[in-house]
């Protein structure tokens, strides 16, 4: 809006060697495929932050794929093993005589190259990649370039409240989670992180927060009443006010009341399918993998009892209510 480019860059090169950032041990590979399969819901979940009519996409596959082996060496000469020995994950790694695969080396190396590819001003990251974003300086002065700027951003516990947000911790509130979804996992986070997450995640001044923090010194409200009004604020910036209200009110439906939501979504059932197919085509889970978890997990019931049987039917005999998870259900009408 202020008349910047911004590039989003899809990393389908660089998850395929995997960031080591944070690791004890040395993270396996994934193919090319994978990345790209991993990919295809980050535009729709970034579209929710960014203009995505202004926003320049582009895959790091896209130039390192092209680098030959001569370009590996003349990028590896610039920088020496003990700079990377100075990231806390490898360093401590090291001195604990635990292994470092040479490829893991090549990752911060890899994005550092795509700043001096794309030429960047100002790059965005989490404070775990504060050693990458600062060895894109380094190499882009390398090239007689100006080096970026690195702006960092304070990094979030996940729900469990212990470790870092992550999809791979399955303790992250995601973009394109429904409304039901992301107002029952903030209800979810411990009361310690409360005000940390009024903090980073949602649109309220200095002096809100500090009332708030008043507030809870002093008694005067409660962590519950408090989470319900964080849960609200965030479903307001991804969704709207009317969307916040009906969360809410589900989950009260849900969890207080133990009721099935009015609003399900119906899906008419012309023959006996298998459940994964079912819920995969009503779109309530993107993947049938994902199904499948649950279902193992025992987190897809009909008339609350688990289903444990991947290969469990359908019949189109009667209305049947599915639930998947705490909070989202789905009827299969006959």
């Amino acid at each position: 809006d202020l008349g910047h480019n911004v590039i989003l860059v899809i990393g389908d090169f660089t998850a395929m060697i995997g960031d080591p950032t944070g690791r004890n041990k040395t993270r396996p590979q994934i193919s090319l495929e994978e990345t790209y399969e991993n990919s295809k819901t980050y535009i729709k979940q970034v579209s929710k932050i960014l203009n995505i009519e202004k926003t320049r996409i582009v895959y790091n596959s896209k130039w390192l794929n092209e680098i030959n082996f001569n370009k590996v060496v003349e990028l590896s000469s610039k920088f020496t093993v003990a700079q990377f020995l100075e990231r806390d994950d490898f360093n401590q790694r090291y001195k604990a005589g635990k292994p470092i695969s040479l490829h893991e080396f090549m990752y911060p190396l890899a994005q550092a190259y795509d700043s001096v590819y794309l030429r960047a001003d100002v790059e965005i990251g989490g404070t775990d990649q504060k050693f990458n974003l600062l060895l894109a300086r380094s190499l882009q002065k390398e090239y007689e370039m100006s080096p970026q700027i690195t702006i960092t951003m304070p990094l979030i516990e996940g729900t469990d409240g212990v470790d870092k947000m992550s999809k791979s911790y399955g303790n992250f509130i995601a973009f394109n989670d429904t409304p039901d979804d992301m107002y029952g996992k903030v209800l979810s986070i411990p009361d310690e992180l409360i005000l940390k997450y009024f903090s980073l995640v949602v649109n309220i001044s200095t002096q809100e927060l500090e009332d708030y923090k008043l507030m809870i010194k002093m008694n005067k409200i409660n962590n519950r009443d408090l989470k319900r009004k964080l849960a609200r604020e965030i479903i307001n910036i991804y969704y709207n006010d009317k969307m916040s209200s009906r969360a809410e009110l589900n989950f009260d439906k849900i969890f207080i009341k133990k009721d099935i939501p009015e609003d399900i979504p119906t899906f008419k059932l012309s023959r006996n399918m298998k459940l994964v197919d079912f819920i995969y085509e009503s779109k309530i889970v993107e993947s049938k993998s994902e199904i499948k978890r649950l279902i193992k997990q025992g987190a897809v019931k009909i008339d609350d009892s688990p289903i444990l049987d991947i290969n469990y039917i359908i019949s189109n005999d009667n209305d049947t209510i599915i639930k998947i998870g705490k909070r989202r259900f789905v009827k299969a009408l006959s």
